[in-house]
């Protein structure tokens, strides 16, 4: 099996993890990950906040719908878009291609998690203004994903998938 299609289908979400710090060598390939990722017209229309402080992680747990999870990984990375693509894209730019942008970039970093024994999990589920103030964040970012990430406690088996036929079309 070709080593990247092997990662894209070993990799789980994880929502618990050892208490073990992520190596500063690793943390740097996460952040590579993040940043080589395609962007619309390659304005890179994204920003990442990469958080340790246990009490910030609390809060946004809780702002999270209390998914107390999150405040248990060593790191949370929070992926936000960046209005400032409206100037070349207008409504588009900001209500789709920032998010695509950012859907890229933490994609591509969840896999490179995993190649390095790291686990993740996409949490889409929280208070947006909450985390925008928590945070401090200047007004043309948009909080759109907050992923925790860790070392796996446990993985799970994988979970079913809809077969090919069901999920393309070719015309």
């Amino acid at each position: 099996m070709d080593y990247v299609l092997k990662i894209i289908k070993e990799r789980r979400s994880i929502r618990s993890f050892e208490k073990k710090d992520i190596s500063e060598e690793v943390i740097e390939k996460l952040i590579d990950a993040l940043i080589w990722a395609p962007s619309a017209g390659n304005l890179q229309s994204r920003k990442f906040y990469f958080i340790k402080d246990d009490k910030t992680k609390k809060n946004i747990a809780v702002a999270a719908l209390n998914q107390n999870f999150i405040s248990e990984a060593p790191l949370v990375v929070v992926g936000c878009t960046d209005r400032s693509i409206e100037n070349r894209y207008g409504d588009r730019g900001v209500h789709l291609y920032s998010i695509q942008d950012v859907a890229c970039s933490i994609m591509n970093m969840m896999l490179a998690a995993w190649e390095n024994g790291l686990g993740s999990v996409w949490v889409g589920a929280f208070r947006e203004s909450d985390v925008f103030e928590m945070l401090d964040m200047p007004r043309n970012l948009r909080p759109v994903a907050i992923v925790p990430v860790g070392y796996p406690l446990r993985i799970s088996s994988p979970p079913p998938r809809v077969s090919a036929k069901e999920a393309v079309e070719f015309r």
